[in-house]
């Protein structure tokens, strides 16, 4: 698991609880995180990922209803609907590549979710992406595209599974 990726799940572990114990008005949270992550460059982006998701839960909230037909943010598992809130909050706030969210967010739920959960997650973000998400909009995600050799020619965007010729002899 890299660092990040460390950083994201205990965010995950911070705003499960948050979900779960709502008289607990976002409780101190710091010396759980502080045990978990012994880098300050971990802490700060998982404080980061934790109080923006806080701050801009309601707004997140929102849009993964619009975006999830048939499903109401209350009725989605715990799991679930945290990981799509800390997947959506670093794609459109934090400008994160919506590859590396989305890969992240599959991850988590593979991890802390049902075995439904990476499909479903999955789907959502692909709409949250699909929704508000462009290169255009993400700096990011337009140097990936614009410095893709394959995209220059067939003007799409590079798919997840594609290799090199190098890839395909190992």
């Amino acid at each position: 698991m890299s660092r990040r990726s460390r950083s994201r799940e205990v965010a995950l572990q911070v705003l499960f609880q948050d979900d779960l114990n709502p008289c607990d008005p976002h409780g101190d949270a710091f010396p759980f995180l502080k045990q978990r992550l012994n880098a300050d460059d971990l802490l700060n982006f998982s404080v980061e990922l934790i109080d923006g998701v806080r701050q801009h839960q309601s707004e997140l909230d929102s849009l993964l209803e619009n975006l999830a037909e048939h499903w109401s943010v209350s009725r989605m598992a715990t799991a679930d609907r945290n990981i799509l809130r800390l997947a959506a909050f670093e794609m459109l706030f934090l400008k994160t590549p919506h590859r590396i969210a989305m890969d992240e967010a599959i991850e988590l739920a593979k991890r802390f979710g049902s075995s439904q959960s990476s499909q479903f997650i999955n789907g959502i973000l692909d709409r949250v992406w699909q929704e508000k998400g462009t290169p255009e909009s993400n700096p990011a995600e337009q140097h990936l595209t614009e410095n893709n050799p394959e995209n220059q020619e067939s003007g799409s965007a590079p798919s997840k599974n594609t290799q090199t010729n190098s890839d395909r002899s190992t």
